[in-house]
């Protein structure tokens, strides 16, 4: 095994469960030449899309515990545990966690502009109709953007199909062809095609606007309660037995790339706000937001599968 001393002494893989274009890959693609500058060894994005970031979080859990493998992902992580019934790993024991990088306060809701609605309240009523058919894409079984939806829902009583997508870039494609017709996902996702008219954004579900879209109201300013949760947050994890002095090291690495301004403000653009907690402080986030998500998952009535 490396000594922490002389790590690293080769590139670095972090492998990332979701596709290219989506939150996730966005938050890495920003961090990861900063990383490459200070450490003067690559670090690698692996991007290995499917089950909600099961698969990837698998092969690092499966890793040598040398620093070279290590994972990053999204809030999805914790709550994998509520909705699949027999994960490969355990999510807490198989992992040391390194650090949050960001987080996002809140969810955008945002449609097809084919859709014939300007709020949401006319989207209700609309997907209330009879012979209405409304799918809402999400970046897959089990993500923070399904449970927004799921929840969504049952707040507002309408009947919506999910579909699923291997990531946010995809499901975003998907909801300007038309394919599905709604998303509730991280601003970082949808605020391009917002902005340049071919998304239509109607409510944000956090307790006040976004200083990114000012003229969107909150859920609440909708008529929809109950929608505040975290959007999402994007952390590293090393696997079980990583020394931890190399976890430490890790962890001071991006502590540092998050005082960048060039990095500060490329997070900000899409929507982000570092973080760089401890490795202690993110075991325990962790640990809380496994349970949140329990709560949210029971609410919005996901059966585990």
């Amino acid at each position: 095994m490396a000594l922490a001393q002389d790590y690293p002494n080769r590139p670095v893989r972090w492998v990332l469960g979701f596709a290219p274009g989506g939150s996730p890959d966005s938050v890495a693609r920003i961090i990861t030449p900063q990383l490459t500058a200070q450490m003067g060894q690559s670090v690698v994005l692996d991007n290995r899309p499917g089950a909600n970031g099961i698969l990837a979080a698998d092969i690092v859990a499966k890793a040598n515990p040398d620093g070279y493998s290590v994972l990053i992902t999204s809030g999805a992580f914790a709550i994998n545990p509520s909705i699949v019934k027999k994960l490969p790993f355990d999510t807490v024991k198989s992992f040391e966690p390194v650090t949050n990088i960001c987080s996002s306060e809140a969810l955008l809701l945002a449609i097809n502009p084919a859709v014939p609605a300007n709020t949401v309240q006319e989207l209700i009523q609309l997907a209330k109709r009879p012979n209405a058919k409304f799918a809402y894409g999400t970046s897959g079984v089990g993500n923070v953007t399904h449970l927004a939806a799921a929840l969504f829902a049952v707040r507002t009583g309408t009947q919506l199909t999910h579909v699923p997508y291997k990531g946010g870039g995809p499901m975003t494609v998907a909801l300007m062809s038309g394919e599905v017709q709604i998303a509730i996902s991280n601003p970082g996702t949808l605020l391009q095609q917002v902005r340049a008219g071919r998304l239509r954004a109607l409510a944000y579900n956090a307790p006040t606007r976004s200083p990114l879209l000012p003229n969107v109201p909150t859920m609440i300013e909708a008529g929809v309660t109950g929608m505040e949760f975290d959007s999402s947050w994007y952390g590293v994890f090393a696997p079980a037995k990583t020394p931890a002095a190399i976890v430490n090291r890790l962890h001071g690495e991006i502590r540092a790339a998050l005082k960048v301004t060039a990095v500060r403000e490329s997070l900000a653009a899409i929507g982000m706000e570092p973080v760089g907690n401890t490795p202690t402080e993110f075991k325990g986030f962790v640990e809380k937001s496994i349970k949140r998500y329990a709560e949210i998952v029971k609410i919005a009535g996901i059966q585990p599968e």
